[in-house]
Parts: C-alpha cells; structure tokens; sequence
C-alpha cells in the first residue's frame, strides 16, 4: 500500500490526450492529505507567514497547504476575474505553450515581516514562479520558495528561485502511451 505523498502523486498521474493529469490526486483524501503535507514539509522550520497560489490547482493546493501550516493564503489570480483592492499586476514571460499570462496579487495582503512560499501543481519554465517572487518583493514581503507535485524546471531557471521542492520530477512520471 502506498503512504507517501510522492508514491501517492504518481499513483494517483495520469495523461489525458497527451495532457498531464493530476486532478485525481484531489478527488481521493488521503493522497491530498498526503501530497499537501509533502509540499510543506520541507518549509516547516522556514518560519513561513503565507502561502501564494496561482489560480487554479494552485488556489487548492495552496489553500490547503496555508491550513496545514497554520498560515494565510495569498490568491494569485490570472486574466481579468474579479479581484477587489490595490493590486500588483505583472505580465509573465511565455510559458511552455508560448502563452503570456496577467498575474494579479493583492497589495495589502502581504507586506515586511512575510515570508512567503508559493505552492502550485507544476513547474516547468519558472516564468509564473518568477513573476509572483517578484510581486511578492513589491509588497516588501520574503520570498522564501516553491514547492510543486512536479518539478520539470531546467537547472538554469532555479537560479534567483530559493528552494524549489518537487515531490516528483518530470523524467519520473510514466511515459505517455497514446493507445492506453
């Protein structure tokens, strides 16, 4: 019987249609319990006051990961949703599909004294991760890391990051199998 948050997360991965799936880590609770306490673990003794999370898997994994830590959570919002207050907007470079996202933090909700780990479900070029530092700087807040279910960034990319944690990496998911 798997137990760890990293046996679970791979357990629990699947493709659709070429697509990485990891939503049914969120449907079963012991793996979610499982993974979320694996994103936090190594930030425990960091003295952590937020966690930051980008809209959508980062919004869940995020939120519970605040809970699990005793801390608040710091909504990162993409595009133009509702989002009342002063805010910091920044633009990210492309992502992995070429695509430019509007990021969106609200002012007030960090400031000196934070220390702030973002928590989201994947990593791969860093673009989202290093516009929230950068949002998170603007507050005056600490960045302190990043921790994800899959880590996919190139070693380049860590640098100016902090500790990015990874309860797996990308080379360790299970080949695409398109007849599957």
């Amino acid at each position: 019987m798997v137990t760890t948050a990293r046996g679970l997360a791979l357990e629990h991965f699947r493709w659709i249609n070429g697509h990485a799936d990891v939503w049914a880590i969120f449907r079963d609770a012991k793996a979610l319990a499982a993974v979320v306490r694996g994103l936090v673990d190594p930030f425990r003794d960091e003295q952590v006051t937020a966690i930051c999370g980008i809209e959508s898997r980062g919004f869940l994994l995020g939120a519970a990961a605040a809970v699990e830590l005793g801390v608040g959570f710091v909504p990162v919002r993409k595009g133009d949703g509702l989002f009342p207050g002063d805010k910091v907007t920044r633009l990210t470079a492309p992502d992995y599909r070429s695509l430019r996202h509007t990021l969106r933090l609200q002012r007030p909700s960090l400031g000196p004294g934070d220390r702030v780990v973002l928590v989201d479900d994947w990593i791969e070029t860093g673009n989202q991760a290093v516009t929230v530092k950068g949002m998170v700087e603007d507050c005056g807040a600490t960045w302190v890391g990043c921790s994800v279910i899959v880590d996919q960034l190139a070693e380049e990319s860590r640098r100016g990051l902090g500790t990015v944690h990874g309860l797996l990496a990308a080379r360790e998911l299970p080949s695409y199998d398109p007849s599957a």
